[in-house]
């Protein structure tokens, strides 16, 4: 076997080259979430919230319940601490998702800022090696967005988030349909040879 055919074949049987379609549509569709995501940043960043303290509540419940389950381990008792705490912090999501949206476009401001900071050190400690640049880069823009983000907070709470979900899954669509249109087999456009006219 290939190492293209290798590279696009998978387990039982399945074959990129052969099942691209269903990727570019995935893709599709995934992208136009996106763009969905990013035309209603505000919906979109008070559902990340939701769907943040569902979770932390569903979180609570399996500590608890594990703590319920093995009440003879010494850990039962962190698992009980953990269930209120991952409860309480869901439902105070749940009844709030505005001021969660708030904590959340905090934690992106530090996330960009560390992150900067990171990738400048990391292109300095670089020296000449390639890739340097678009690392400097890269990490110029990120203290860019956490400083626009900060200068205008509170009101960028509102949009942040959900525009940052939006070009995620749309930066995520377009990946996925690119990677399916470069695996579709190449069709041969090779014109059959002719008999000559002479030819009995």
């Amino acid at each position: 076997m290939s190492s293209e055919t290798a590279d696009t074949t998978y387990a039982e049987g399945y074959s990129l080259e052969n099942d691209w379609r269903p990727l570019a549509i995935a893709g599709g569709i995934v992208g136009l979430v996106g763009i969905l995501a990013m035309a209603a940043p505000v919906v979109t960043g008070l559902s990340v919230s939701v769907a943040l303290g569902a979770l932390l509540v569903v979180g609570g419940i399996v500590h608890g319940v594990h703590a319920f389950t093995a009440r003879g381990w010494r850990g039962s008792i962190w698992q009980v601490a953990l269930a209120i705490v991952s409860a309480l912090a869901g439902l105070a999501v749940l009844a709030a998702p505005a001021v969660a949206l708030v904590t959340l476009t905090v934690a992106l401001v530090a996330y960009l800022f560390v992150d900067g900071i990171v990738e400048l050190g990391m292109a300095l400690w670089m020296g000449a090696a390639p890739g340097r640049t678009s690392i400097a880069v890269s990490g110029v823009i990120s203290l860019l967005l956490a400083g626009l983000l900060w200068a205008g907070f509170p009101a960028t709470a509102a949009w942040a988030i959900g525009l940052l979900v939006g070009v995620s899954l749309l930066v995520t669509g377009l990946s996925m349909v690119s990677v399916a249109m470069a695996s579709r087999p190449i069709e041969d456009v090779t014109p059959p040879a002719t008999e000559p006219r002479g030819a009995a």
